[in-house]
């Protein structure tokens, strides 16, 4: 039975722990500032653009799994990424597809925004999404940051940490919800909490804002919502 390591659990400090090591993807040598395809850069392969160097931790992603870079500089309507790097979104379907080769075990984790719609993130033992499901973590929609100091007027900002921990060997994670209206930071494999959780005191107030509005998200491009102009 899967467990969902949500608020309380961070506040006990849940960490992830096993004899496999984590391994936390912030997609920074892809080119966001392009919306690059993430495809085989993680598994010692190009990103959509060509993009290579990635560590090979043979994991790979589905086509419609894209990455955007964030405010200030970048063209992304999101800002303040906990681990720096690039967001990860999808367009088109329902979900993103993660598959690692080699399988990964203990935990799951990752920062999320989600502004107007709720989301999920699904753990399978079989690749492709198939197989046993492992784990399911529901995401709650998250506040709009567009007028919150640190998130440049972007509205996917802040970020929230969660993950799961769960028994067996997964080897495929679907991102789902609503196309291009969730996006996704510092994916960890082999670890129930993402890295970088923030402390205590900051995590209260950050839930606190779950009560605010998420207000409508404000598109910058026809294509994709996190572009900004």
């Amino acid at each position: 039975m899967s467990k969902i390591v949500a608020v309380l659990s961070l506040f006990a400090g849940v960490v992830g722990s096993g004899a496999a090591s984590a391994q936390s993807l912030n997609f920074s040598g892809l080119n966001g500032d392009a919306e690059e395809q993430v495809l085989s850069y993680y598994a010692g392969g190009a990103g959509g653009l060509g993009s290579t160097g990635g560590p090979n931790y043979g994991i790979t992603f589905s086509p419609n799994a894209i990455v955007c870079s964030v405010q200030p500089t970048g063209n992304c309507n999101s800002a303040a990424l906990p681990t720096g790097g690039n967001l990860l979104f999808f367009l088109g379907g329902g979900a993103a597809t993660m598959n690692v080769a080699g399988g990964f075990d203990t935990g799951f984790s990752f920062y999320y925004s989600a502004v107007n719609n709720p989301a999920f993130v699904k753990v399978y033992s079989g690749l492709d999404g198939q197989g046993s499901l492992l784990a399911t973590i529901d995401l709650a929609t998250t506040p709009n940051g567009a007028g919150t100091a640190g998130c440049y007027g972007a509205s996917f900002c802040p970020y929230v940490p969660i993950g799961v921990s769960f028994s067996g060997i997964a080897h495929s994670v679907d991102f789902g919800g609503s196309a291009n209206q969730v996006a996704f930071a510092a994916i960890t494999i082999n670890a129930s909490t993402p890295p970088g959780v923030p402390e205590p005191a900051a995590w209260a107030t950050l839930i606190g804002g779950f009560g605010l509005a998420g207000g409508a998200m404000r598109i910058r491009r026809t294509r994709v919502a996190f572009a900004a102009a």
